[in-house]
Parts: structure tokens; sequence; C-alpha cells
């Protein structure tokens, strides 16, 4: 594969990502604050670059794989950024989720200087990252994503182009609102069914084969069970995603009144310290307030 490719964020998910990308034969140059997960992958043949303008200046295309809006302005726009490697005609590709209209105008921004942009987050967690089963969602010009459809089959099974820029991240975002609201409301039913004398383990096979089913229920429930908060997705993370989800409805002007409750459990969270646990980690303030533990804590 002849295709050279600058990946920037190697957690959870870029890490495995990245690592596929290594594996389908892709020419990487990688970047993270972590010299860990960078060795990681320069162990399976990647090179490495000590800033995004490093990464951008060997690559034709440049993935921003990081957590918050402010740390991908950073890394795209910022000083050594992308933006001051890259030569007309790069694209960057930004699979981060962050806010909408941040995506736009960085899109705006590089498109002065001929550098092509697409916005396309993922879903589907660590899991399915490693086993290169990611959901892509990508905004943007047609001509940009298909450029791009090899790296993206290297790391997805479902890709999905669903408009311009910035329609990929307000898809995920919807996507996501679903998840956090639905891990909230999987904590309550299970800490009230507790409360009441049932069985966890009963509940979970009851619910799962009932109208009570979800992704969030089929997900968060094992780990309540067993006590495994190891993150997949952190609180931290999840709190995150929805102060973007209820600020792009803001801006919309559209009510989101069960998610901005939702965003204060996880808030409710991150000050009782689970930030860095798995978003499941909710049900320990419910536990906590109704006297009772659904697994080993």
């Amino acid at each position: 594969m002849s295709e050279k490719i600058g990946f920037i964020g190697l957690g959870a998910m870029g890490g495995p990502m990245a690592a596929n990308l290594a594996r389908a034969g892709f020419a990487l140059t990688v970047l993270d604050l972590d010299p860990a997960k960078v060795a990681r992958l320069a162990d399976l043949g990647a090179n490495t670059a000590d800033s995004p303008a490093a990464a951008a200046r060997a690559a034709d295309k440049t993935i921003v794989m990081v957590e918050t809006t402010a740390q991908a302005e950073a890394v795209v726009l910022g000083a050594d950024g992308i933006a001051s490697g890259a030569t007309e005609g790069h694209t960057v590709v930004c699979m981060s989720t962050i806010d909408p209209l941040a995506a736009r105008a960085m899109h705006d921004r590089l498109a002065a200087d001929g550098i092509r942009f697409l916005d396309a987050p993922v879903s589907g967690g660590t899991v399915r990252a490693e086993a290169g089963e990611l959901s892509i969602i990508a905004g943007g010009e047609d001509a940009v994503f298909e450029d791009c459809r090899l790296a993206f089959e290297a790391m997805s099974a479902n890709l999905f182009h669903v408009g311009g820029v910035g329609q990929g991240l307000a898809m995920k975002l919807a996507n996501n609102l679903l998840i956090q609201v639905g891990t909230v409301a999987v904590a309550e039913a299970m800490v009230l069914g507790a409360k009441a004398g049932l069985d966890p383990e009963t509940m979970f096979e009851v619910i799962r084969v009932s109208t009570g089913a979800s992704f969030a229920f089929e997900t968060r429930v094992p780990r309540i069970l067993s006590g495994d908060f190891a993150p997949g997705g952190t609180v931290d993370i999840s709190y995150k995603d929805m102060e973007l989800e209820t600020g792009f409805a803001k801006q919309l002007g559209v009510p989101l009144l069960v998610s901005n409750v939702a965003q204060q459990v996880y808030e409710m969270a991150k000050g009782a310290g689970y930030n860095k646990e798995d978003g499941a980690a909710v049900v320990k303030l419910y536990e906590k307030l109704a006297g009772i533990e659904l697994g080993p804590r």
C-alpha cells in the first residue's frame, strides 16, 4: 500500500484503529503524548513524528483522533499544527467526536489553503475498534469521502456518508445521546428491581428478551453485575459528549429535557471520583443512594 497516512491520537480507540491501518499495509506516521502508545505502533512498522505538522508533512492524509474540540483545533490549526505542515491537496480526517460547528469552521479555514477536510466520527467502542468493525459516519464532499474509502474499510464494518461537513458529527451526537441516556435508565431500572428484591441476574435474563432491551442494556448490565468498570469509554468522555449534544441542541433551538438531566448524573459520577471508569459506573451513585450493590464492588 503506497498511501501515506498520519495518525494523531493513539488512545483506547485511536490505537486499535491505527494498528488496523498498519496491518492493512498503509504507510503510517503516528503521534501521541504517551511514548508507550507510540512504541506499540512503531512495533507494527509505523514511523513517528514529533508534531502534528511533521506528521502531515510525511503523509497524504492525516487522521485526528483526540478527545475534545479544543484538542482537535490545536492539533489542526494550532502552532506547529497540521495546517502548518500540510500542502495543497492534503486531506484532514477528523474522527474525534467534537462540535459540528467547530468542524465546519476548521473546514473553511483549511479550504482557504487548498486542504481538504472530512469529519468521520466512529461508533462501536474499543472491542470493535480492535476487530476493525467500527461504524464510521462521515460528513463532507463526495470526492473526499471516496478518496478515504480504502482507509476507512481497514477500520470499519459499517461505513456511512450522511451529508456535508459536520453532518457526520451531528449523526454521531444523536447516536451517543441514546446510549448515554440509556445507560442512566439502565442503572435506575436495575437498582429499582434489586431494591424490590429481584435477583439482578434474573432481571438481565428477563429484560434482554423483553421490551426493555437495548444496546445500553446488553452492554452495560454484564459490566455492572461483574463489577467490571474498566473503561471502554469513560464517564469523563460521556460527560464531554453530552456537553456537545446539549450545546449543539441549544444552538439549533432544540429542547433536550431528558438529556440535560442525564448529564447531571454523569457530572455527579465525576464528582464521586468515577470519572476514569466506564460510563456504566453511574450505577454506583444509585447503589449508594438505595443502599444495595448489584455486583462485586
